[in-house]
This record gives structure tokens, C-alpha cells and sequence, in this order.
């Protein structure tokens, strides 16, 4: 992993499955990473892999779907739905998954740390 102004590398975009999770480990927290088809290409989606309903870490395993225009993770545990570009559920809206800005430069995935 490598660091510069507060983005972390955290994977190759070869890494990344298409339509599909994968998991990554940073500072001791499991994020899950989307690479979602869309009609002007691909867009890449981070999110905690901690599913707050089914206190697992398992979103990474979670079905793809939309919502109308909404992109979604349908939990594999109780299939609640969570917009990726916000991280709220959409069954409860008191329960919000934390987002991370993400991007690929030079076909490397790249988190922003925030607090």
C-alpha cells in the first residue's frame, strides 16, 4: 500500500471483478470494493464490509442490484439494500454503512482516508 495526499492504494484494478465484491484490509478495517457496469462504463464503489444488521463482515459477498436509478448491495445475510453511493439502507433509515471516496489512477484502486 502506498499513501499520497491521504489516498491509499489498496489494490490493482485487475483486482477488482466486474458486477462482483471483493475485500480489502485498511487500517484494520475490512472495505468492500464494487466495480459496477453502467452504460457510460464502470464506476467503482467502497463501502464497509460490516453488515450493522447481521453483524458480520460479509457485504463484499452481497448481490449487485438498482433501485430505479439507485446501484445497491443486497446483504447476503437478511437482504437488506443499501445504496453505494450513500450507504444508506433503504428498509431503515436510521442505518447508514460508512462510504470511502474512491478512484483508480494508473490502474491502481485508491481510497481517501477521512476521518
Amino acid at each position: 500500500m502506498s499513501i499520497s495526499n491521504n489516498w491509499i492504494t489498496v489494490c490493482s484494478d485487475a483486482d477488482l471483478v466486474a458486477n462482483s465484491g471483493v475485500c480489502a484490509l485498511l487500517n484494520e478495517q475490512q472495505i468492500a470494493l464494487f466495480k459496477v457496469r453502467t452504460v457510460d462504463g464502470e464506476q467503482v464503489f467502497a463501502v464497509s464490509n460490516w453488515d450493522p444488521i447481521g453483524k458480520a463482515n460479509v457485504l463484499y459477498r452481497g448481490l449487485l442490484g438498482s433501485v430505479e436509478d439507485i446501484k445497491v448491495i443486497i446483504s447476503p445475510l437478511y437482504k437488506q439494500r443499501y445504496c453505494l453511493a450513500s450507504g444508506q439502507c433503504l428498509e431503515d433509515e436510521g442505518i447508514k454503512l460508512r462510504v470511502y471516496p474512491v478512484r483508480i489512477e494508473q490502474d491502481q484502486v485508491q481510497l481517501q482516508l477521512v476521518d
